[in-house]
């Protein structure tokens, strides 16, 4: 096996270890699968989403004292680190802040808490610890934004080289489409041009030769056979056709001419003269 895909394999497994929620992303679902069908994934974080509350539930005054409350104890766990993560569930805990960054974006808690409950330097943790550093800074966020950013770096170059060779292979290979398409047609317009040289240059073809070909079709019913055509491209073979039409005794000078003569002894076998 190439040695530059066991080591990505060895990086992917690394970062599967670090943070088993990459297995969730869409993408990777047919390898999760496999890894459940093998019994080898861990329940991690299964359980159902908690109860968000109804948003179209008309408030009260008090609801609105009892949310105050809440407020209040929210705040208090939020500040403590995020229960959620605390207790190792992370798929909670990001459903939580989701929610908490629905309706205020501009909160910094949310996306730290999210950032560390991601784990996955680059799907999600970089991005959300660095937007929270950037709407309040916060050391312990900084602190994990330092901690996950290498790993988040190296990890978008290697996609950003796999996608570069990805465009490349597909520039490539609508170059070589052109290119073939582009032989075809000059091949053709070669053939077409052949043809239409030939029929200017032996009006009297049919007639030109000894004995003639009994029942010739058309030049270009002629010219369709390959041998043909190609023995027409040959200038010794347009020269002596040329001549012979000109003068049908002169085909004498080219009997010992096997190029000549092999065509000259098709046609006439073809269409049933005789030369």
């Amino acid at each position: 096996m190439d040695p530059q895909k066991l080591q990505e394999l060895r990086d992917f497994v690394r970062l599967c270890k670090s943070n088993p929620a990459v297995l969730h992303q869409p993408e990777l679902q047919f390898f999760t699968e496999w890894l459940l069908s093998t019994k080898k994934l861990n329940d991690w974080d299964d359980e159902p989403p908690q109860e968000m509350g109804n948003d179209d539930l008309e408030v009260t005054e008090e609801m609105m004292d009892k949310a105050n409350e809440k407020k209040v104890e929210a705040i208090n766990a939020l500040g403590d680190g995020n229960v959620y993560v605390k207790l190792q569930k992370p798929n909670a805990a990001i459903r939580d802040c989701d929610k908490a960054i629905a309706i205020n974006p501009d909160s910094a808690q949310p996306y730290k808490w999210r950032g560390k409950a991601h784990r996955d330097p680059e799907g999600g943790a970089a991005h959300d610890l660095a937007m929270a550093c950037k709407l309040d800074y916060d050391e312990e966020a900084s602190a994990m934004l330092k901690e996950v950013q290498p790993r988040a770096q190296k990890i978008a170059e290697h996609r950003r080289k796999y996608e570069r060779k990805e465009e490349e292979r597909l520039v490539n290979e609508k170059k070589e489409r052109l290119r073939k398409a582009k032989e075809e047609h000059e091949r053709a317009q070669r053939e077409e041009e052949a043809r239409h040289q030939a029929g200017a240059q032996f009006p009297g073809f049919p007639g030109g030769f000894p004995g003639g070909f009994a029942g010739m079709p058309g030049v270009n019913d002629i010219l369709s056979d390959p041998e043909v055509l190609a023995a027409m491209q040959d200038p010794d073979v347009m020269a002596a056709f040329q001549d012979v039409a000109q003068n049908p005794a002169n085909i004498s000078k080219y009997s010992t001419n096997p190029k000549v003569m092999n065509l000259i002894g098709k046609l006439s076998n073809k269409f049933g003269g005789s030369a």
